[in-house]
């Protein structure tokens, strides 16, 4: 495996907090608030961001996560988030994610805009963390054409539906289109002929088969599983393949996914985990095939990095990550359950 050299930025903890400073006088006068820059960001050369370039371009196991923090709140688009808190800016991310999925929506610089979330703060970060940085950031969707009113059932709908998703990534110039599909039993493309057809649509404009084949074309799921027709079209097939309703889980689990999906290559499957509950430890207890459950110093071992360390036994995966993985900005230090996982399974070479 290729590697190169360069070094995981260092923690941020709020470097660009700022503490309100409140003065009383003994007689009871106050001062005006001051605004103090506590901690300054770090700052790195060229040659680290030349570095982590050739890195993210390299052939090594990815981190893809569903990122919300920086998102303003539901149904707000006059206004936008400008959070103190380094844990709510895209410039926090750390700098060895390779793939982020937007799931609290696509920031931009417009406004009233249906497709996206007007956010100037964090669509700036966003395109230096796509420059500089090599961070390759997706738009999710739950993909679903039933109760759309705009859109008939049947192949002119289909079509329809996917120039509309595939806009998404192109006028906005994002990296690729993670098309969720969890579809209900009542949905047009439940039928997995209609949802097969709808991938190699968008797999026109976007994917390895279309005419932009630097832009992604990806699917994630957890239980129902997509046709392998879709196959020569998508670059990864992520599978969430969450502890939902138990306390653990193990490599036997993530196997059986993988059993359920023989048609994907092992270098387009991707396991993750849901940190919407489980961001505290960095996942559930984990057991490896061989019934190891513990890390290398003697702890328990927890599911992230499980699947950091997990492969299918027909040959190495292509990544691992996790849902609302933002929230592992809470810990100590910041990303912390991330930032180790990824260097378990892509060391630093010094």
């Amino acid at each position: 495996m290729f590697t190169v050299k360069y070094k995981e930025m260092k923690p941020r903890l709020f470097n660009i907090l700022l503490v309100t400073v409140f003065a009383i006088a003994i007689g009871g006068c106050e001062t005006d608030p001051v605004n103090i820059l506590i901690q300054k960001p770090f700052t790195y050369d060229n040659q680290y961001y030349a570095d982590l370039r050739a890195y993210k371009k390299s052939d090594h196991q990815i981190f893809y996560g569903w990122y919300a923090a920086y998102g303003n709140k539901e149904g707000v688009q006059a206004s936008y988030k400008q959070s103190s808190s380094w844990g709510e800016h895209i410039a926090g991310l750390p700098d060895s994610l390779d793939f982020c999925s937007l799931w609290m929506g696509i920031p931009a610089l417009k406004q009233n805009d249906s497709l996206t979330s007007y956010n100037p703060i964090a669509y700036n970060e966003m395109r230096q963390s796509m420059e500089i940085r090599g961070i390759k950031f997706v738009a999710p969707v739950i993909v679903a054409m039933s109760g759309k009113s705009w859109l008939t059932l049947d192949t002119a709908g289909i079509r329809k539906y996917a120039a509309y998703l595939t806009s998404m990534v192109l006028d906005n110039d994002l990296d690729g289109l993670d098309l969720d599909y969890e579809p209900g039993s009542s949905e047009f493309l439940y039928n997995k002929s209609n949802f097969d057809t709808l991938v190699v649509r968008c797999g026109q404009f976007v994917g390895p088969k279309s005419s932009n084949p630097d832009k992604y074309l990806i699917i994630d799921y957890y239980n129902y599983v997509p046709p392998q027709g879709v196959e020569p079209y998508i670059n990864f097939l992520v599978n969430q393949a969450y502890t939902q309703g138990t306390t653990s889980t193990s490599a036997t689990f993530l196997q059986s996914r993988y059993a359920s999906v023989p048609w994907c290559p092992t270098k387009k499957f991707i396991v993750t985990e849901n940190f919407g509950d489980w961001w505290a430890t960095g996942g559930s207890p984990y057991t490896e095939a061989n019934g190891n459950t513990l890390t290398t110093n003697g702890t328990q071992m927890y599911s992230l990095e499980g699947m950091a360390r997990w492969n299918p036994t027909q040959g190495q995966k292509a990544g691992f990550g996790a849902f609302y993985f933002d929230r592992d900005y809470n810990n100590m230090p910041p990303y912390y359950n991330v930032k180790r996982c990824i260097q378990i399974i892509n060391p630093v070479v010094h």
